[in-house]
């Protein structure tokens, strides 16, 4: 998967990987993320990485969570590290990745790409309009042919 430096333009390999038990430390010390994702251990954490340039830094994380009985993958935490969010973030497309790779889960799981959320409410229009999702209440999902769409894009 690729990433962009939003300045120059630039492309670089990225890779989304389990996170591992000292990336905690990483995560507190280097206070680049907002939530306490310590709270999330008894999820499925994942980081995305940059490889050859950002390598070894953490630039975004999701928790996921397997709802079998509903055959979808629920996004429990989506985050960008600080310097990556907002209009003036540093390098672009990490939430999409890592939303992308939530729906490629559910797809390898045989849950139709069936991803959901519960976002921020000023994150509500966002999610629909760049990653293709569809509001049900208060949550946000996807699946099928918009999953499909937003893991081409991405991954």
């Amino acid at each position: 998967m690729k990433l962009i430096y939003t300045k120059t333009k630039e492309e670089f390999d990225a890779e989304i990987v389990e996170i591992e038990e000292e990336d905690f430390q990483k995560i507190i010390e280097n206070k680049q993320f907002e939530f306490d994702w310590n709270q999330e251990k008894t999820n499925h954490i994942f980081k995305i990485v940059g490889i050859q340039k950002e390598e070894g830094k953490i630039l975004g994380l999701i928790s996921l969570i397997d709802i079998r009985d509903e055959f979808r993958i629920h996004i429990n935490l989506v985050e960008s590290s600080k310097e990556n969010q907002g209009k003036s973030k540093k390098i672009n497309r990490i939430a999409g990745c890592l939303l992308a790779f939530a729906c490629q889960v559910a797809f390898e799981k045989g849950y139709i790409g069936f991803a959901s959320l519960v976002p921020k409410t000023l994150l509500i229009p966002l999610y629909i309009k760049k990653y293709g999702f569809s509001q049900y209440g208060r949550q946000l999902a996807i699946e099928g042919k918009p999953a499909i769409n937003l893991i081409q894009k991405y991954l």
